[in-house]
């Protein structure tokens, strides 16, 4: 009612101005030169160094929320990025395609710089965060690199955390892949139980490569090539010959990115030494022939 009552008022003081074109004591006459300009509308941009209590591909505005990382949270945005070329000039890319491989590249390099090494060698994933459909129609062009502690190798699903995780990859940090005890299911392995390398294991991480650029299906019909290029890294790491005997010395698990890091170019392989015929109690890492004997 309130609303209804002022538009009456407005329209009889508007009547009496135009019917007997009288000027308001103080005014000039001229009713637009006294508004302030309107500042242009500012784009929404999350911020840099801010740690969130939850994750999302695909960032809206209005639900965005950052907490301070000493608090309980999912994830750290460590970068903010902006698109450029013929992705900026297109439609919106979509989370898990090919036009993010430069997106992923950068924030790979920003991750790496900020934890003090290779994400893909601790329990830390890495998600490229894109603004919503509207936000990108209206002039929105940035890209956002979170970092979140996962579970375990297994399960790379976010956990959450307090503290921020840069340098949490420099000395000796309880996030880095290091023994396992694998369990298995006939021949199968069902997951890797992580252990001190002080303990009964017959699993050991040695290291990550990069696989050249193939598609998705292309990998999954390589697995020979992975396995040979995992026990290269075995035998750098416990310093045996890469030779006919390492296959007799060793075997390989590897852990591919998922389909969806995969399609947006990453190409981190991971790879886990594995002993067959019997439990190791201590680490590989420089081992020689004889910590590591052919049998």
């Amino acid at each position: 009612m309130r609303r209804w009552l002022a538009a009456l008022a407005l329209a009889g003081t508007l009547t009496v101005l135009l019917s007997g074109c009288v000027r308001p004591g103080g005014s000039d006459g001229d009713l637009t030169d006294d508004w302030p300009a309107l500042r242009a509308p500012q784009l929404f941009v999350p911020a840099t160094d801010a740690c969130l209590p939850r994750i999302t591909a695909v960032v809206q505005a209005r639900t965005y929320e950052a907490v301070d990382c000493s608090r309980s949270h999912l994830a750290e945005t460590v970068h903010v990025g902006r698109f450029a070329g013929p992705t900026a000039d297109g439609d919106r890319p979509e989370p898990g395609s090919a036009a993010l491989r430069p997106a992923r590249a950068e924030c790979d390099q920003r991750a790496r710089e900020v934890l003090g090494g290779d994400w893909h060698a601790a329990r830390i994933t890495l998600t490229v965060a894109l603004p919503a459909t509207s936000a990108w129609r209206g002039g929105a062009r940035w890209f956002r690199c979170d970092l979140s502690e996962t579970g375990s190798i297994d399960n790379t699903r976010p956990v959450n955390r307090t503290g921020s995780l840069r340098g949490a990859m420099i000395g000796d940090s309880p996030l880095l892949h290091r023994c396992f005890d694998p369990k298995l299911i006939g021949d199968n392995l069902n997951y890797m139980a992580p252990v001190l390398c002080t303990e009964p294991h017959r699993a050991e991480f040695v290291g990550v490569y990069v696989e050249r650029d193939m598609s998705w299906a292309e990998f999954g019909r390589s697995h020979q090539r992975a396995h040979t290029r995992c026990m290269a890294l075995i035998a750098a790491f416990a310093e045996v010959p890469n030779n006919s005997d390492l296959p007799y010395r060793a075997g390989s698990i590897f852990y591919p990115p998922s389909r969806r890091e995969w399609q947006e170019g990453d190409r981190g392989v991971r790879c886990f030494l594995w002993s067959d015929d019997r439990k190791l109690t201590r680490s590989m890492r420089g081992a020689g022939p004889q910590g590591l004997p052919a049998s």
